[in-house]
């Protein structure tokens, strides 16, 4: 049995690079301290959204994003955690960029990266869809990875179920609204829906400042919020997967067969009262 500490971090995420990471590498630096292996920060938390926090990308600072980049994989270096974090990803001339998420070793390098791959409608003036899916092990736990609007696309968590992916780190940026708004209501009980539908543990940070939609929590197998950051307030939690325990999932016997397309549970009889679907 297997035990994985991750660190679920939000912080006010803005237009300003610098700023951003002098954040992160703090951040890395405390969940470094409490033992965590791996650290998960919201959707584009070192460049700032695209449509939200600035206009396009016109005249937008690659080289500073470069350079920036560089001093969070050299964080997670000296703290000797993985790190997984948001951001744009450069393309050739003509595309725009992937919003991304770069998987970092404790070594300090690039060990794979994650393209959104559902992007919103709006996202799409500012960014290229992806086309894959990262799966990885840290300490005998699978890992997947996935970016806020993927929610709303349950194949995509089947598809990291068939992989035997057991714990999805997923960020969020749902920080805008002013006043209530749908979100507020629906992303929380959704990401517990997905976790409980597939047995997962899934940990969601949000990016944060004073119009929050929601904080970031973390989510058992039984889709249970086991932990929550508090509303708009920057900060970081400390939560453990731990494949020693059980957890109330009544689909686990028949999520396989689902997913083979058998859509039903147990063995199908043959009796002519149940092909007559309309008589008593």
């Amino acid at each position: 049995m297997a035990k994985l500490k991750v660190a679920t971090c939000q912080f006010p995420v803005s237009a300003n690079i610098s700023r951003n990471a002098r954040t992160m590498r703090k951040m890395i630096g405390d969940a470094a301290k409490k033992k965590v292996d791996i650290i998960n920060f919201p959707e584009t938390c070192l460049t700032g959204y695209a449509g939200a926090d600035f206009e396009g990308w016109k005249d937008f600072a690659w080289e500073l994003l470069k350079s920036e980049t560089e001093t969070i994989l050299a964080a997670a270096k000296k703290g000797k955690v993985w790190v997984v974090f948001g951001s744009a990803h450069p393309l050739s001339k003509g595309h725009r960029p992937h919003n991304c998420l770069y998987l970092v070793n404790p070594k300090g390098k690039i060990h794979d990266r994650y393209d959104k791959c559902f992007c919103t409608g709006g996202d799409l003036n500012s960014y290229s869809p992806g086309d894959h899916l990262v799966v990885f092990d840290v300490k005998d736990i699978k890992c997947g990875l996935l970016i806020c609007f993927d929610l709303r696309f349950p194949e995509i968590y089947r598809a990291y179920s068939k992989k035997g992916v057991q714990l999805v780190l997923q960020p969020f940026y749902n920080a805008r609204s002013k006043g209530r708004h749908v979100r507020t209501v629906i992303m929380r009980a959704t990401i517990q829906a997905r976790a409980a539908t597939n047995g997962i543990w899934i940990s969601a940070p949000n990016a944060s400042g004073r119009h929050q939609e929601w904080p970031g929590i973390f989510v058992t197998p039984d889709g249970i919020i086991e932990s929550s950051l508090k509303q708009n307030r920057p900060g970081f939690m400390v939560n453990t997967v731990d494949t020693s325990k059980n957890y109330y999932d009544p689909s686990k016997a028949y999520r396989r067969r689902a997913m083979r397309g058998i859509l039903h549970s147990g063995t199908l009889v043959k009796d002519p009262r149940s092909r007559d679907r309309k008589g008593l």
